[in-house]
């Protein structure tokens, strides 16, 4: 019986120190809401600059429309962006298109009313379009 019992609570820590891990890598990787970031590190399509100024879009958008929710992370991963980009482009019958991906945590009250209270949406896309470098980004849809 006491083996049992000491195999159980073995087992029962074990599981908890891979939790704690795991929530310790998730929380130290996770993206600040109010940074620029180019996850593949090495120039890519569109400046610093260029992805501020969506990722404002964004924050303005979401502060308006969001209510009840906590935008958390915010970023710009170049590879996803542009494993679409052309579609999303021709879809808003524009020359360019941006994707940006956030995390946001929703309080009880659900939002409007048709996200899900008391929860977290990860990897949220946000569509922008533009037809040229001299114009603005022009925010289109969002989702997964």
């Amino acid at each position: 019986m006491i083996k049992r019992t000491v195999l159980i609570i073995g087992i029962v820590l074990a599981v908890c120190a891979c939790i704690g891990i795991f929530f310790a890598l998730h929380l130290h990787g996770a993206r600040d809401a109010g940074q620029s970031k180019n996850d593949e590190g090495a120039p890519g399509v569109y400046t610093d600059q260029e992805i501020e100024e969506a990722k404002q879009i964004v924050r303005d958008e979401f502060a308006e429309v969001f209510t009840g929710c906590t935008l958390t992370d915010l970023w710009y991963d170049e590879e996803a962006s542009q494993k679409h980009a052309n579609e999303w482009a021709e879809q808003y019958e524009a020359k360019e298109a941006l994707v940006l991906l956030s995390n946001f945590d929703v309080d009880a009250s659900g939002g409007d009313g048709s996200l899900n209270p008391n929860s977290t949406y990860t990897d949220w896309n946000w569509i922008l379009v533009r037809n040229s470098n001299n114009e603005a980004w022009t925010l289109k849809t969002w989702g997964y």
